[in-house]
């Protein structure tokens, strides 16, 4: 059986060959621990270095420092829970954008049972936060503002600029969960003082991820050990997935605008082939083009994704996907549960053809027509 039109590319996106090679090394005679003293474990740890820049120059290598983690769902728990933490007692607002990735919504939820003001701000039918109730909501007792550059179920760009320069305003720490957009979209680096990235949303390995933190921002320690990373994140490192991460982020960084040029034109051949019953969920500009979110009324997405086996998509969120809920970013757009459940997202990226984009679209309509047929 051939393997499926993969357009699931906010979920996780294929492990470029760079990155396999350059992790191989680590995983045969390079086996040694990145903190021992002996020369197989300085032979790690410079590797483990180079890797940390290669992620670094992605941002901002003399403004902050990177440091890696488990992947960004710990980044993001870390850069939450360790900055509330560090806050002052009359700091004690926590202000999110609904549509914000469960890893910040749930720690946000688990902060406010500890005491936390959290002020939750919603978004309009385009999923863009108002900036004048963003305004209103961050002020002299916030101790951090969390929002998400590249929204992963819908795809559009919040204003982080705008939202940092609130935040550092009022004197409050500025969290940006950047997985979506890392590599793809310049990351307004100077408007942020934390920013969670991930390895396998950029062709790297899964497994590994990064907060990159402006000097003089240290959360406290989310886990508690030897201390390796900085003094501030325990546990032995993985050189081999170090190496992946550094090798996928140079790759993104030298192809930033041939990878962009092309899933543009991927994106506009899609929306043409698929026709104009699709509409799209979320602001058309500004918008990251290789996530489209679309709905069609009366489609059955979960049917749509268990019948067209072929292909490999999503109606949402991997992460929510089992729960049989309608996804909480198109419940935050006004989308109705019906709507919700009649949306499907394609995701696409470097390694997808302008062959597979019409070959996708082309299974989804005949889907939909048959469906029709069966429900008249």
């Amino acid at each position: 059986m051939s393997a499926p039109i993969y357009l699931d590319y906010q979920a996780t996106t294929p492990l470029a060959p760079e990155a396999r090679a350059a992790m191989a090394p680590w995983l045969d005679a390079g086996f040694g621990n990145p903190h021992s003293p002996h020369r197989l474990g300085r032979e790690a740890a410079a590797a483990v270095e180079h890797a940390r820049d290669q992620v670094a120059a992605l941002l901002d290598p003399v403004a902050g420092r990177l440091l890696f983690t488990s992947g960004a769902t710990e980044a993001v728990n870390w850069a939450i829970k360790g900055s509330f933490a560090n806050a002052p007692a009359e700091r004690r607002r926590i202000v999110t954008i609904a549509t914000e990735h469960a890893c910040v919504l749930d720690t946000v939820a688990w902060l406010e049972q500890l005491g936390a003001d959290v002020v939750v701000l919603p978004v309009g039918r385009d999923g863009l936060v108002d900036l004048a109730a963003a305004a209103a909501a961050i002020g002299p007792t916030t101790a951090l503002v969390a929002a998400m550059l590249v929204n992963n179920e819908i795809g559009v760009v919040q204003p982080i600029a705008e939202i940092g320069a609130l935040a550092r305003a009022a004197g409050a720490v500025m969290l940006c969960d950047a997985v979506q957009g890392f590599g793809r979209i310049p990351v307004p680096v100077d408007a942020c003082d934390l920013i969670a990235i991930s390895a396998h949303k950029i062709h790297g390995p899964k497994g590994i991820g990064a907060l990159w933190l402006r000097h003089g921002f240290d959360p406290a320690p989310l886990m508690h050990g030897g201390g390796q990373e900085g003094g501030l994140r325990s546990g032995t490192l993985a050189p081999a997935l170090c190496a992946g991460f550094g090798a996928a982020a140079a790759l993104a960084r030298k192809r930033v605008a041939a990878d962009a040029a092309h899933i543009a034109a991927l994106a506009e051949r899609f929306r043409t082939a698929l026709g104009d019953d699709w509409r799209l969920n979320g602001a058309a500009h500004p918008r990251w083009p290789g996530n489209l979110n679309l709905r069609q009324e009366g489609v059955d997405a979960a049917g749509l994704i268990s019948e067209l086996r072929g292909l490999a998509f999503s109606a949402g969120s991997a992460c929510a996907s089992g729960s049989g809920r309608p996804s909480h970013v198109l419940k935050a757009i006004g989308l109705s549960t019906a709507e919700a459940r009649a949306s499907i997202r394609l995701g696409f990226g470097r390694y997808t053809t302008a062959a597979e984009i019409d070959a996708a679209a082309a299974m989804l309509n005949q889907a939909v027509a048959e469906q029709r047929r069966f429900a008249a």
